[in-house]
């Protein structure tokens, strides 16, 4: 069965516009600090997109977004960080990022890693958003992540993942090793809390191309 054909709106990146393939969408984003960008299933929804704020798309998925009641939004911690991670296969390309939860800001994105799975980036996102949070000082910030899979693996500082080693993607095998060297040599109290999907739409770290 042929791929379906996805639209690209970048509305802040090299060269802000409309895509109609993710290599061409890369480009504009690749490198540029806090990049805005997300994916939408025909031209038209693209174009009505791009002439309104990526504020209104980023991190709201179109099926649950009826769903974002004044009630529901209010048990959002906005005072807090968003992980997510996308892979294109399984194993396949993988990258990570962690982003203020109200803003959308980026504050630091990792990868593309080869030969990576999606759970392993939900976790080095995690990691990487508790050390970054130390690092600022910021000891009580909640950070959320919408993969129950990774809070385990971190609350148990221990990587169940079935990802076989190669030398493709022994860098990653290397930085599931920093990370929980870190997670043993270091203490934290910032509250990882599950980002509600369902009820809230879209994690803000979401890398807009489902």
């Amino acid at each position: 069965m042929a791929k379906k054909k996805k639209y690209y709106v970048v509305w802040e990146g090299n060269d802000p516009g409309i895509y109609d393939s993710w290599t061409s969408c890369q480009l504009q984003i690749k490198g540029y600090p806090n990049a805005r960008y997300k994916s939408f299933p025909t031209k038209e929804e693209a174009i009505a997109a791009y002439g309104g704020q990526s504020s209104d798309f980023i991190g709201l998925n179109k099926k649950t977004k009826p769903m974002l009641s004044e009630a529901a939004r209010a048990d959002i911690i906005w005072d807090s960080i968003a992980v997510d991670a996308a892979c294109s296969g399984n194993p396949g390309d993988m990258e990570y990022r962690g982003v203020d939860t109200k803003t959308g800001m980026e504050f630091f994105r990792m990868g593309p890693f080869r030969k990576g799975t999606n759970n392993v980036g939900e976790f080095l996102a995690l990691v990487h958003g508790i050390a970054f949070l130390k690092k600022q000082g910021k000891d009580q910030l909640p950070i959320y992540s919408d993969s129950r899979i990774a809070m385990g693996w971190v609350k148990r500082k221990e990587v169940r993942t079935k990802l076989q080693k190669s030398k493709v993607n022994e860098p990653l095998f290397e930085l599931i090793d920093r990370g929980l060297t870190w997670l043993k040599n270091n203490s934290y109290q910032n509250p990882i809390l599950k980002w509600e999907t369902k009820l809230w739409g879209e994690i803000p770290a979401d890398f807009g191309r489902k």
